[in-house]
């Protein structure tokens, strides 16, 4: 399993690329920083078993549910909360 970061915590909201703050402490945290034991994931493609990377461009994907075409680009940390076609892996 990947190790998860303050950014990929429901309670984290970013203030800017390098912080936010934690709605549950109300404290301000590393966005990078390791996750606390209160930590909520965030929904993202990267955990969707619609999502496939794609292997000739880092950090770009496609989702696999789309109807669209070409598929619906998509990248790993993309949050997918409101997501109707999101399938947790």
């Amino acid at each position: 399993m990947e190790m998860l970061h303050h950014r990929d915590c429901r309670n984290f909201a970013a203030v800017d690329v390098a912080k936010g703050i934690c709605h549950r402490t109300k404290n301000m945290v590393p966005a990078d920083g390791d996750r606390c034991e209160e930590c909520v994931a965030t929904p993202k493609c990267k955990g969707c078993r619609n999502f496939t990377a794609d292997a000739k461009i880092v950090e770009m994907g496609v989702c696999e549910a789309s109807t669209a075409t070409p598929k619906f680009f998509a990248y790993p940390d993309m949050v997918a909360l409101t997501c109707e076609m999101f399938r947790e892996q």
